[in-house]
């Protein structure tokens, strides 16, 4: 059974190959979308969210190892990703949890920090020459 590492939780979970990662994590009482919920952002979350749709972007997590043991990403996903400006810096790495199949193991930090002070998030789009 694939082994799905919680970083900031220091969790492990074992799951069936092919269960949804954002059922998963839920199961194992960890709340993926928005938190901590005494924030008006984490009670936004918790309470208006897409419910596994893969719309809303919420429950966007960020895979550290084990990418290649991950379903890949369909349109929405790459859409809804690439809408979010906390993504930056982080592309490859970002994943909605709602839409990925877990086949193996992996390493999953939830609710990570936007990236707005990093390297590729103020970057000029065009090299000096």
């Amino acid at each position: 059974m694939p082994k799905v590492t919680l970083v900031n939780e220091k969790k492990e979970l074992e799951v069936a190959p092919g269960g949804n990662l954002r059922d998963e994590i839920r199961k194992a009482g960890v709340q993926v979308n928005f938190y901590p919920l005494d924030t008006p952002s984490g009670l936004l979350g918790h309470y208006l969210n897409c419910f596994g749709h893969g719309t809303c972007g919420t429950c966007k997590v960020l895979v550290k190892t084990g990418m290649e043991n991950l379903s890949g990403k369909g349109l929405l996903e790459k859409f809804t990703l690439a809408r979010m400006l906390t993504a930056i810096g982080h592309e490859n790495e970002m994943r909605l949890s709602c839409q990925v199949q877990v086949n193996g193991d992996c390493t999953i930090e939830t609710r990570p920090a936007a990236n707005w002070s990093g390297e590729n998030f103020w970057q000029k789009p065009y090299p000096n020459k």
